[in-house]
């Protein structure tokens, strides 16, 4: 890995430059799961018209560009990001010519379309896998083969002690070669040898191909993990109990990495396209500035992941681990004085295809303020440096489905791989299979995965058969179409989110960060500044009142300032410095500074 010297200014530094305003950094973007987004066709299953249907829908909201994810033909495994064949479309989602009619629809609106970029592996249906399992192919090394080592009884097993990141090995014993194959995902997804410059030259031809049609960048899966250290020596044993280990230490932010995202950056460049990394365990500053700051020529964003793994138990995703206000302060502080100070860029989100919803996860509610914890994690999110990233159903305060849901109604692949193999492990232990349950309803992916609500109809709006998936039972309550004239409504706040960023460009997409009253444990404010402006964001984040003693500085501010968005009809003041503030009050006050971080 290369290394990169990072920067840290002072935190009363006058504002250094005037920003050069770049497009995608601009941008609000609407992440859409074409599965669950909107069926046009009465099958049960979302499909390309019906995005076609909804884009002036999403142009009101104030969308800039959406991020689709893959609807490339695959066997569905993993719901597309197994690709089977990246230059045509799974048949239920639609035709390449839907596609084109998209991409037509989107730039007719000012809009842009970006597509999801899998290459760290395909499917095992493949034509290049397919070939590559006979040994004397030219494609043998496309993938990443090993011989079956033996132990002492002479059982056979995998070359490594790696864990796949759905449960399980990391290797798949292919009976037809007589070999493993690496697949770090399911037994499905075999990962690419991105050390074969075939390979390499193939993907790049598929940017090309997607670009040549219009497509205007690319959200890239997993990109980080395309480069494994050589030899894929065995991981350390950081779980003692299990046989396979957490091996991300040996197969993310590989050694030729950046190598590699420098080809992709050329190619992108050749367009005007911009790609945003999807790049898990990327913890340490210097490897993400590395990918990401301008004069690299890498990646122009990427996605990091500390605060949707602030709650992630040290066994994994659905072990359990507490967190705090300050926990979450400390990580966003970080990322937005990084960025900033290093000439990089954030990806802001909370949520995604791959994580519940941010309501039920963050916000603890009461079901009287399910709407001002909506809108308060909007502000919080909404008012940050970077590309502000929306998933579909987030600007309607979707939530996770509800807990009396059996797991048969769960249907990612990743949540019922787990649940099999924690029903082996914690057999007869009701306690411990409770504690996994628990945090299957609080984390799973099928939270996100559950159709969106249009309107209070049969199925929410989505279709007129019975969906893939089951809708959420409060779908009648929880809709765009009771939502959309609104004005108090989570959607109307949203659009009021997207509209202050494009009005205020100045502060809120290029402003300088900080971070308020860092010791208060329920409080988050920050202010963005300028050398001519500031804003001032506050938000509670319990479900209680709370009674903050205002710093004396930030006291005058809000007295003397603008609110220009609050989650209550009424945001109090302060009083002898002191601001009252009910259950997830949120509000963001315009000022006027001398260009000084404070």
């Amino acid at each position: 890995m290369a290394t990169t010297t990072l920067t840290h200014s002072s935190a009363d530094a006058i504002i250094p430059y005037t920003p050069k305003r770049i497009w995608w950094k601009e941008a609000s973007v609407y992440q859409i799961y074409p599965a669950s987004f909107c069926d046009s066709n009465g099958d049960g299953i979302g499909d390309i018209p019906g995005i076609i249907s909804k884009l002036d829908y999403l142009k009101t909201l104030g969308i800039d560009v959406v991020w689709l994810c893959p609807v490339y033909k695959s066997p569905q495994v993993d719901m597309g990001y197994d690709i089977a064949d990246y230059c045509a479309i799974h048949p239920p989602y639609g035709t390449l010519e839907d596609v084109e009619k998209l991409i037509a629809g989107l730039h007719e609106r000012g809009m842009k379309l970006v597509m999801d970029l899998v290459v760290n592996h395909t499917s095992d249906q493949h034509e290049w896998f397919k070939e590559s399992r006979d040994r004397n192919s030219s494609k043998r090394d496309w993938y990443i083969w090993r011989k079956p080592v033996y132990d002492e009884q002479g059982n056979r097993c995998p070359p490594n002690n790696w864990a796949s990141i759905f449960g399980g090995s990391a290797w798949a014993f292919d009976d037809e070669s007589g070999e493993y194959y690496l697949r770090l995902f399911a037994k499905e997804q075999p990962d690419l040898n991105w050390d074969n410059p075939f390979v390499v030259k193939e993907v790049h031809d598929i940017m090309r191909f997607w670009l040549d049609k219009g497509v205007d960048g690319f959200r890239m899966d997993v990109i980080n993990l395309i480069s494994k250290i050589p030899g894929l020596p065995d991981a350390p044993v950081t779980v003692p109990d299990e046989v396979f280990q957490p091996a991300h230490a040996c197969y993310a932010n590989g050694p030729r990495l950046h190598e590699f995202l420098r080809g992709l950056r050329e190619i992108l460049d050749q367009y005007d396209a911009f790609a945003v990394g999807e790049m898990p365990w990327a913890k340490d500053e210097a490897d993400v500035i590395s990918a990401v700051a301008s004069d690299r020529k890498e990646l122009n964003m990427i996605f990091q992941f500390d605060i949707v793994d602030m709650d992630n138990g040290p066994e994994g995703k659905f072990s359990q681990r507490s967190w705090s206000i300050q926990t979450l302060k400390d990580i966003v502080d970080k990322w937005q004085t990084c960025m900033y100070e290093n000439n990089g860029w954030n990806a802001l989100f909370l949520e995604n295809h791959d994580q519940s919803r941010s309501v039920s996860r963050f916000t603890p509610h009461k079901a009287a303020h399910r709407k001002y914890a909506a809108k308060m994690l909007a502000t919080f999110i909404g008012f940050q440096s970077g590309t502000l990233f929306v998933y579909q159903g987030q600007e309607l305060g979707m939530s996770n489905l509800p807990g009396t849901w059996p797991i048969e109604d769960y249907k990612d692949i990743e949540t019922q791989n787990f649940y099999q193999l924690a029903l082996e492990r914690f057999a007869g232990d009701e306690v411990c299979m409770g504690l996994f349950l628990d945090e299957v309803r609080l984390k799973a992916r099928d939270h996100a995965r559950s159709p969106v609500q249009w309107n209070a109809e049969k199925y929410g709006g989505f279709s007129t058969s019975m969906p893939w998936m089951r809708v959420n039972d409060d779908y009648a309550e929880w809709n765009a179409e009771s939502q959309a004239a609104d004005p108090t409504g989570i959607l109307s706040y949203w659009r009021r989110v997207l509209e202050l960023r494009k009005q205020h460009w100045d502060i809120f997409i290029y402003g300088r960060f900080a971070m308020i009253d860092r010791d208060h444990p329920y409080i988050i404010c920050f202010k963005r500044v300028t050398k001519t402006a500031s804003a001032t964001v506050v938000a509670n984040f319990t479900d209680r009142d709370q009674h903050w003693s205002v710093p004396p500085d930030e006291a005058t501010s809000l007295a003397n300032g603008k609110i220009v968005l609050s989650n209550y009809e009424a945001p109090g003041q302060p009083h002898d410095g002191v601001l009252f503030l009910r259950p997830y009050e949120s509000f963001v006050v315009l000022g006027e500074e001398d260009g000084v971080v404070v």
